[in-house]
């Protein structure tokens, strides 16, 4: 649902899918599909997309899908960081 209706932001490897959700708590998904390379590297992806979202400052009452591509495994993390932030930045 939030990818059909949600706002798209892509940022360097990442792509993030906003909407308005229940009231409460945001709720965030991570996606890494096999575009992102073995069972290993999408592992360490959505484990590294998931501490840089810890980072960044997410709007109670939405939902969010960050889906990553094979850059995020092997991009230093600080560029992760940024590249969450640049995409999750409200407008």
């Amino acid at each position: 649902m939030v990818r059909r209706i949600g706002i798209r932001r892509r940022v360097g490897g990442i792509t993030t899918f906003v909407a308005a959700g229940e009231p409460g708590l945001p709720r965030v998904a991570f996606v890494a599909g096999r575009a992102a390379g073995s069972a290993v590297r999408r592992n360490r992806a959505k484990r590294r997309l998931r501490e840089a979202v810890r980072q960044a400052p997410l709007r109670e009452g939405y939902d969010y899908v960050v889906t990553a591509d094979g850059s995020v495994s092997e991009a230093p993390f600080e560029t992760v960081v940024a590249w969450v932030q640049a995409a999750l930045k409200e407008e």
